[in-house]
This record gives C-alpha cells, sequence and structure tokens, in this order.
C-alpha cells in the first residue's frame, strides 16, 4: 500500500467520521430520553393529601398489586436495563471514533512516528511492542480516570438532571461554541506550560514510571487539538444521564487513541507508508470545529423549548443548520479559506466525495423551511409544531388522505396549559390528566397517555417517524383520547396545585408532577412512555412500551388495546 492510498484513507476516515457523528447523538441521547430530568423517587401520594389534581391522579391510577403488574415491573426494569447498556455501546462508538478523529490532529499526528520511534530504536520487537503497549495502557487509565472524576464531580443526580437543565445546557451551549471556534483557528485551548514541562521532565525517569509520564505529556500537549473533542464526548456522556457515561466515553476515545501506537511498534515497517503532515490536517480542525458549532444548537434548542422562549423554532434551527452545512461544503472544495488554512491546489476524490455529501445534505435539509418532515434528522430539530410556515401537517387527516386537516375530528374545545404545549401534527392532545381522563370518559374512548420530554429525541424522533403514519394517525386522532404530559417542564404550577410528597419533595412544576405520577403509578421513569388507560376503570389495557420505530409494531400496539378496551 503506497503512501498515496494510505493518505486516502485517511481522508474516508474523517469522511466516515462526518456522517458517524451527525448521527450519532441519537444512539447517546437514548440514555437521556429514559431518565428524567428531576432526579426522579418511585413516591406514593396518599389520600390524606390535599385535594389537588396531583392527588386525583394518584387516587384515579391507583389499582390493586396483581402478578400481572409486579411481572410487568419487572419487564419494565430489564427493558431500562437493556436501553442503559445500549447506551453506554453508544456513547463508547461515539468515543471511539472521536479518538480515531484526535489522531488526525495536527497536535497528535506527526507525534505517532517520533513516538514510535522511540520504542522501537534499539529494542527487540517483542520489547517495543511491549512497551508500547503499556504506554497506550497508560493513555488509557488518564482518560478513563478523567471520566470517573466527572461522575465523582457531578454525581448520579446531576448527570441525570443535565439533559433539560437550563443553566447546563446554556452553559454546554457556549462551551461548544468556544470548542467549535478553536477548531476554526479563533485562538488555541492551552494547559499551563508548566504542566507540560514538569511532566516531561518526568518522563525521562525511565522504566514504567517514565512511559506513564510520556502519557501523560501527550495529554497535555495534545490538549489544544483533544480538549474540543474530549469536552464535546464529555458533555454527551454526561447529558445521557448514564452514570457510566462519562468513563466509558472516555475508555473508547482513549482505546482509540492508543492502538496505534502498539501496532506501529509491533509492523513500524508501516510507518513509511503514513501520509506526510500538511495542511490537511488543518482541514480536519477546521470540519469538526463546523461540526462543534452545529452540535452547540441542540442545547440551546432544549432550552428554548424547557422554558417556552418559544424564539428559537425549528425554522431558524433549520436556518442556521443549512448556514453551518453549506459553508462546510463550500470549504471542502477551497471556496473558503481561514488565516491558517494551506493553500488547496486541487481538490482530491475523497475531499470531493466528502463536500458532495455535506452540500446534499444542506440541500436536503431546505424543504424543512416549509415544513417537510426530514425524517433522518427529525430527531435533532425541534418539534414540527413551533414551524410557523407548515405545509406538511396539514395534509395529515385520519386514513392518509391528501386533504386539509379541517375534515378531522373537531377539537374538543380550550385546553388547561394550551397556550404553552402544542400537540403534534395537530392532534387534539390534552396536557392534564385529570381533564384528558373526564374528557374520555364522556365520549367514551379509551386514553392514550404520552410521558414525553422536550429535550426527548426519541419523542421527537416517533411524532415525526411513526405518528404520520394513516394508520396509527387514524387511531390516535380517532379512536383515542390523547394526553401528552411532559416530564421535564420547567413552569410552575399554580399555588393549590403544588404538593409535597411523604417523601418531602416538592411538586411545584408541571414537569414534576407528571414525573411523579409516572413513576409511582406506572414504575418507570423512561420517555417516550406510552400508556393505554381504560377510561373507565382507569386501569392498563396492555403492557406499556416505549419507542417502536416500526410504524406497523406500533399501530399493532395501539389496536390491541383497542381490542382490550372494546371486549
Amino acid at each position: 500500500m503506497n503512501a498515496k492510498k494510505i493518505k486516502a484513507s485517511m481522508k474516508m476516515l474523517v469522511f466516515g467520521f462526518l456522517l458517524i457523528v451527525c448521527f450519532q447523538h441519537t444512539a447517546s441521547a437514548q440514555a437521556a430520553d429514559t431518565t428524567s430530568a428531576d432526579g426522579i423517587e418511585f413516591t406514593e401520594i396518599k389520600d390524606t393529601q390535599t385535594d389537588t389534581p396531583v392527588k386525583a391522579v394518584a387516587a384515579t391510577v391507583q389499582a390493586p398489586v396483581s402478578k400481572d403488574t409486579v411481572a410487568a415491573v419487572k419487564t419494565e426494569k430489564k427493558a431500562a436495563k437493556g436501553e442503559e447498556q445500549q447506551s453506554l455501546w453508544g456513547i463508547f462508538i461515539a468515543g471511539f471514533v472521536g479518538g480515531l478523529a484526535a489522531l488526525l490532529m495536527p497536535c497528535i499526528f506527526p507525534m505517532l512516528p517520533l513516538t514510535v520511534s522511540f520504542f522501537t530504536k534499539g529494542s527487540e520487537k517483542g520489547k517495543a511492542f511491549g512497551r508500547a503497549a503499556l504506554y497506550g495502557f497508560f493513555i488509557i487509565i488518564i482518560y478513563v480516570v478523567l471520566g470517573l472524576l466527572v461522575t465523582v464531580i457531578f454525581g448520579a443526580d446531576a448527570l441525570n438532571s443535565l439533559s433539560t437543565n437550563g443553566i447546563f445546557n446554556f452553559f454546554f451551549f457556549l462551551l461548544l461554541v468556544a470548542f467549535g471556534a478553536s477548531f476554526l483557528g479563533a485562538f488555541e485551548i492551552t494547559l499551563p506550560s508548566s504542566w507540560v514541562n514538569k511532566m516531561d521532565a518526568n518522563s525521562d525517569k525511565g522504566g514504567i514510571a517514565g512511559l506513564f509520564f510520556m502519557a501523560g505529556t501527550l495529554a497535555l500537549v495534545s490538549f489544544s487539538c483533544t480538549g474540543p473533542i474530549i469536552g464535546t464526548l464529555l458533555v454527551q456522556a454526561a447529558t445521557s444521564g448514564a452514570l457510566l457515561g462519562p468513563a466509558i466515553g472516555m475508555f473508547g476515545f482513549s482505546l482509540a487513541l492508543a492502538i496505534p501506537f502498539a501496532l506501529f511498534a509491533l509492523f513500524p515497517s508501516a510507518l513509511s507508508a503514513l501520509p506526510k503532515s500538511g495542511g490537511w490536517l488543518n482541514s480536519v480542525k477546521v470540519v469538526l470545529g463546523f461540526l462543534e458549532l452545529a452540535f452547540a444548537l441542540k442545547f440551546l434548542s432544549n432550552v428554548d423549548l424547557a422554558y417556552h422562549w418559544e424564539w428559537f423554532d425549528r425554522e431558524i434551527f433549520l436556518v442556521l443548520w443549512i448556514v453551518i452545512f453549506g459553508m462546510m461544503g463550500f470549504y471542502l472544495l477551497g471556496k473558503l479559506k481561514f488565516s491558517h488554512d494551506s493553500e488547496v491546489k486541487y481538490i482530491s476524490v475523497p475531499r470531493l466525495m466528502m463536500a458532495i455529501v455535506v452540500l446534499g445534505f444542506t440541500i436536503y435539509m431546505v424543504p424543512g423551511l416549509w415544513g417537510a418532515p426530514l425524517k433522518s434528522v427529525s430527531a435533532f430539530l425541534p418539534p414540527q409544531q413551533t414551524q410557523d410556515f407548515d405545509l406538511y401537517t396539514p395534509t395529515l387527516v385520519p386514513g392518509g388522505g391528501q386533504v386539509n386537516h379541517t375534515s378531522a375530528t373537531p377539537s374538543s374545545g380550550p385546553h388547561k396549559y394550551a397556550d404553552i404545549f402544542h400537540a403534534p401534527l395537530n392532534l387534539d392532545a390534552f396536557f392534564d390528566y385529570n381533564e384528558g381522563l373526564a374528557y374520555a370518559k364522556k365520549v367514551n374512548k379509551p386514553i392514550l397517555i404520552d410521558f414525553t420530554g422536550h429535550a426527548c429525541v426519541n419523542c421527537r424522533k416517533m411524532e415525526a417517524n411513526v405518528w404520520p403514519n394513516p394508520e396509527v394517525y387514524k387511531m390516535i386522532s380517532e379512536e383515542y383520547v390523547l394526553i401528552q404530559l411532559y416530564v421535564d417542564d420547567k413552569t410552575e404550577v399554580a399555588a393549590s396545585d403544588v404538593v409535597t410528597t411523604p417523601q418531602g419533595r416538592v411538586l411545584n412544576t408541571i414537569g414534576k408532577k407528571w414525573s411523579d405520577l409516572q413513576t409511582s403509578k406506572f414504575q418507570s421513569n423512561s420517555q417516550p412512555y406510552y400508556v393505554l388507560l381504560d377510561s373507565k376503570t382507569e386501569t392498563q389495557l396492555v403492557k406499556p412500551q416505549g419507542a417502536d420505530y416500526d410504524a406497523a409494531s406500533y399501530a399493532k400496539f395501539l389496536k390491541s388495546g383497542l381490542d382490550a378496551y372494546h371486549k
């Protein structure tokens, strides 16, 4: 394999990283969507409490505990554990990809042959590999400890609340913007030189201690390049709500970083095939800088939704993404340059392929400005109902007919909290349990409770990809009474609705009110979480379920509830 092929392979690795980063957040957000934001406890609201809507909810949903209920709870816990394991795998993969990208940074890539040469010079092959492997092991230890420190500093409860905490989300937005600006060349994030000098001095000791300090020196020297990647991974892992998320993410990152040192020490002749350092390394940084800016907007959107600012709607989000990815495409074509860029004399094939993908993705997003669902990225975008000019939603009617939505089931009138919540796809949804229950009894229909959240990525994906299905939409809009309960909303309830649980937890916001209902009565704290209730007896019709992106399977779930209701 000659140097040109190796160089092309390296650039294609960046191309793969671009594709993965655009969609990897869904995997890590799985845990964020399966953990409520308010440090949920499993509580029981006693009948001796003040007669409030929460008390009424607790009393009405309460049912005798049966063997089936116990089995359902156990199944739910197993499912939650499985979802957490999947999310940890997603975090690990994201970290591993981030480590591969870090290898192509100007601060690390040139150090690779120098460091490996140090191990192989004057040493036998087996001994050189052993020293390089130990060096890589110390790299892993350093970064995993960093991930564990994040967990220790924040604590498990704080990690659970990061995904929807307004202050943290706004801070993360500013942090990722700073990381993006750093990659674009505005400034460099560096650690104090005294740290680097002291670590480097200790690396001359030799032996195992020397290898450890060499690994520490690499971590400190390369921080200006790896810091933004590490910071983004830690933010992503921390907001997932998984206790071991930061450590798992750093393990994946450091593993990808450490493997090449050991492999090249085992096969030192392969070093000659590595491409030479050059301007292409800086191009990698710039591309990652654009991705950091795009990723940052999701955190700003979370804050806007949770606190009902209502200025960062879907159009604005899409406009900014279209501009960011459009500029990235022009940069890859050499039409946009930064002060520290090398001149692009010609466009290589891998770079052209990346530009085609990025510009194609940019054009794909343009119809979204008029309401196109953009299903492939719908999980990242603000909800469809925030769209001011929407030509798509009015076409959704029961049966899937392409006519105006005015032919659908008439609205049941003004609803509580309708001034701050808006149902997806123009569905006639209630946002208060008691109000929806009363209406369901009146019209003699079963209830579909949708425990959802503003920051719930999978909730948006379900609403954009599954609910528009003609069969699903028809059942939700005509056969069920839909009650959407936001468990992460920060709006304070009226003073008369505030309740303090026996455990001392004050339910003073809409989010706390409904998250307590979900955990205490349905033994779950995952979102989305769909519960089908009999409006007459207020018992569960079938076993509740979470996200299911197979429209046929989800329709079967809704149909099973209707069958049980009409028996």
